[in-house]
């Protein structure tokens, strides 16, 4: 394969350098294209553009793969914890035993928030979106620990933020449930492992005694990882561009809760939800939905089903229907949103227009029959992908900074009027 691309424009032949990545995908650098040239590309929603060399997840959309750090999702959801996949992902090597303890304990030993907090978060009331209140206590670690705001601090104190966001987040989003059903928060338990803990200081209340369920807990530990990272997402990008200006690990993170925020991003198990509650208002008729997404005249679309990036079966989709059916006989949930849910996804595994289509049941299809079952509310779901997602962004941000990478700064097509008089008010 060539090294280079020509561009020709006006008579004018440009040379640009070929970039090939580890798995062989092809970029142009046109970093410089604009300085010989005097011409710019155009790529509105930067489609088609790459903003970075980036070493942690590989994601191909035809072939159905994603890796974190070389490891298949397959073998990590199996096999590993949350835990360990994020430090996977922000230290770029699976930790050995007494790497994993070590880090393990760091986390503990910051889980627990100033008090002061606890103001910020009665300050809310009870009607504010989790994700609203999640974003403010993400930003207000700024304010209680004001040395991350050094561009130059050293690699420890680095460090000591991302130990304190990943240990604080499930607190942080855990209150922010409490805030909303108007129930007093719960600390957190360090005898439990991180995805228990989070359970306990979600649905625990100070006056029982709340055992956290194991099928639960390895149901939710498992999408949590599934969740971790997914290359240059809305999200990630908006992390990369805040910390591309220097801005801190808490400001950064707190611009990525509030992209993932969006409805075309995070929202997505959410808008499953509201779907299975539109065809149960109607009478649960499947069939009759089903019918309606096969119509390319009618506006009705089937969320949940085929992915943006996955034009083959989304395979955090193989991993997490097997927890979503553990969780369903676990819990024995009489339901009958999710009965709908089942009957949708029975019908898109075997029925032709959707198999040749390739509009199987996604990730976002089954965490949200997964939420459902376990009682948390619509307007949670995107805290959950928020709490799976934080060891990405937080890894994205660290790669982009030790890169040394230049502030983010797109360029634009200006469409507008051209140079035009003023004319005073008493004249027009």
């Amino acid at each position: 394969m060539s090294n280079s691309a020509e561009i020709r424009i006006n008579g004018n032949s440009y040379e640009l350098p070929v970039v090939v990545g580890s798995e062989d995908e092809v970029a142009i650098d046109i970093g410089s294209f604009r300085t010989q040239s005097g011409v710019i590309t155009l790529d509105p929603g930067f489609k088609n553009t790459g903003s970075t060399q980036s070493a942690i997840t590989f994601l191909d959309g035809e072939k159905g793969i994603l890796r974190y750090r070389g490891y298949s999702i397959e073998e990590l959801a199996e096999n590993s914890t949350f835990l360990e996949v994020a430090y996977l992902l922000i230290y770029g090597e699976l930790p050995d035993k007494e790497t994993f303890d070590q880090f393990k304990k760091e986390v503990s030993l910051h889980t627990l928030v100033n008090e002061d907090i606890k103001k910020i978060l009665e300050g809310f009331p009870s009607a504010a979106h989790p994700m609203g209140v999640l974003s403010s206590l993400v930003t207000s670690l700024t304010a209680f620990y004001p040395e991350s705001l050094d561009p130059n601090r050293s690699k420890d104190r680095v460090n000591l933020s991302i130990i304190r966001l990943l240990a604080k987040l499930p607190t942080f989003a855990a209150w922010s449930y409490k805030n909303e059903v108007g129930h007093p928060v719960m600390y957190p338990r360090n005898d439990l492992d991180y995805t228990s803990n989070f359970l306990y200081m979600m649905f625990g209340l100070p006056s029982e005694k709340y055992e956290v369920d194991p099928v639960v807990a390895k149901a939710l530990d498992q999408l949590l990882i599934l969740h971790a990272d997914h290359e240059q997402n809305c999200s990630t990008a908006t992390v990369r561009v805040v910390g591309s200006s220097q801005a801190s690990l808490f400001a950064s993170i707190s611009a990525g809760v509030n992209a993932l925020w969006g409805p075309l991003h995070g929202g997505a198990n959410q808008a499953v939800i509201e779907m299975l509650a539109r065809i149960q208002q109607d009478g649960g008729d499947t069939a009759k939905w089903m019918a309606k997404a096969k119509d390319k005249d009618d506006p009705f679309r089937l969320m949940g089903f085929g992915h943006r990036v996955y034009k083959n079966f989304d395979p955090r989709a193989k991993i997490i229907k097997k927890a979503a059916d553990d969780v369903l006989d676990k819990l024995g949930v009489n339901d009958p949103i999710l009965d709908i849910a089942k009957g949708l996804e029975e019908v898109a595994l075997k029925d032709d227009y959707f198999v040749e289509r390739k509009l199987y049941p996604n990730v976002d299809f089954y965490s949200g029959i997964i939420y459902r079952a376990l009682g948390i509310p619509v307007d949670m779901f995107t805290v959950m992908f928020a709490l799976g997602r934080l060891p990405g962004w937080i890894a994205q941000w660290k790669e982009m900074r030790e890169n040394g990478e230049p502030i983010g700064r797109p360029r634009q097509v200006y469409t507008g009027s051209k140079l035009r008089q003023y004319v005073p008010m008493n004249k027009r």
